[in-house]
């Protein structure tokens, strides 16, 4: 079972808080605020936040803005996974993904499961890398927004979890690029 190692420091990482939202403002933004508390108290940076309507371009054209700043680290979308004619942000970000994150989906929906049960599946929730930054699609409720935090990513983003960790590997997501010269 995974362990907080002793040895090891905290290393704070940037991240950024994208709401997909065609009527919240970042005054009513309750999922976005409750993923920007968890980051701060857990020790890292919120090096961003913002609000974009249902819109892919504009979903996708923050995203690939934010991972090719050198102060964010990964990028964490909530809203627009579910099934309405509006709800597009896997769409707008799955083609830009370098990697995909199946694991991150598996995951969450085993998590959400235990919360919602069946409900869960009316969830697109997704992961992958975008320009060396870790980019995750949370759905719009503060519920899902809270088990993605607590229950993945506070341990994944915290160098001190072991056996392994996202933060341990952030060096590294860029060799690919570093190889072919790009």
């Amino acid at each position: 079972m995974a362990t907080a190692s002793e040895g090891r420091a905290f290393i704070p990482v940037g991240i950024a808080v994208l709401t997909v939202s065609d009527t919240r403002t970042l005054a009513d933004d309750k999922s976005g605020q409750t993923l920007a508390d968890r980051i701060v108290e857990a020790g890292h940076t919120l090096a961003a936040r913002d609000i974009v309507t249902d819109d892919k371009d504009k979903i996708r054209d923050k995203v690939l803005a934010w991972s090719k700043d050198d102060g964010i680290d990964v990028v964490i979308t909530t809203g627009g996974t579910g099934f309405t004619g509006r709800d597009v942000t896997p769409e707008s970000l799955e083609p830009i993904f370098e990697k995909r994150m199946d694991g991150f989906s598996e995951v969450f929906h085993r998590l959400s499961y235990d919360k919602i049960g069946t409900s869960t599946i009316q969830s697109r929730a997704t992961g992958g890398v975008v320009n060396a930054t870790f980019v995750f699609v949370l759905p719009g409720s503060p519920g899902a927004c809270k088990d993605a935090w607590d229950g993945i990513l506070k341990a994944q983003l915290d160098y001190r979890h072991m056996p392994c960790n996202f933060v341990e590997i952030m060096p590294r997501l860029d060799e690919h690029l570093r190889r072919s010269g790009k």
